[in-house]
């Protein structure tokens, strides 16, 4: 009775498919896609640059409204690459 307990088991361990983790999970980011490339300053009530990781592969720039509304910036538009000098700016001189 034992034996064949364990014959099931590993013929249900053999049936089951094993994957590794994927690299780039997309579920881990918080932007889904490349987001908005222009917003009013006088809107943006905090800035976060979220560095690449191994659970998203791409660097995240979003920026907090005053409304409470979260927006992704797109990383290689002007007005994100200013603020993003700003930032390092305002770091350095602290």
């Amino acid at each position: 009775m034992k034996t064949v307990a364990v014959l099931v088991f590993l013929a249900c361990l053999l049936a089951t498919e094993v994957q590794g983790q994927n690299k780039f999970h997309r579920g881990r980011c918080f932007c889904a896609d490349k987001g908005v490339d222009v917003v009013l300053l006088k809107n943006i009530e905090k800035f976060e640059i979220i560095p690449a990781s191994p659970s998203c592969g791409k660097q995240e720039i979003i920026v907090t409204l005053k409304s409470a509304e979260r927006k992704c910036m797109n990383p290689e538009s002007k007005l994100t690459q200013n603020l993003i000098k700003r930032a390092l700016g305002k770091m350095a001189r602290q």
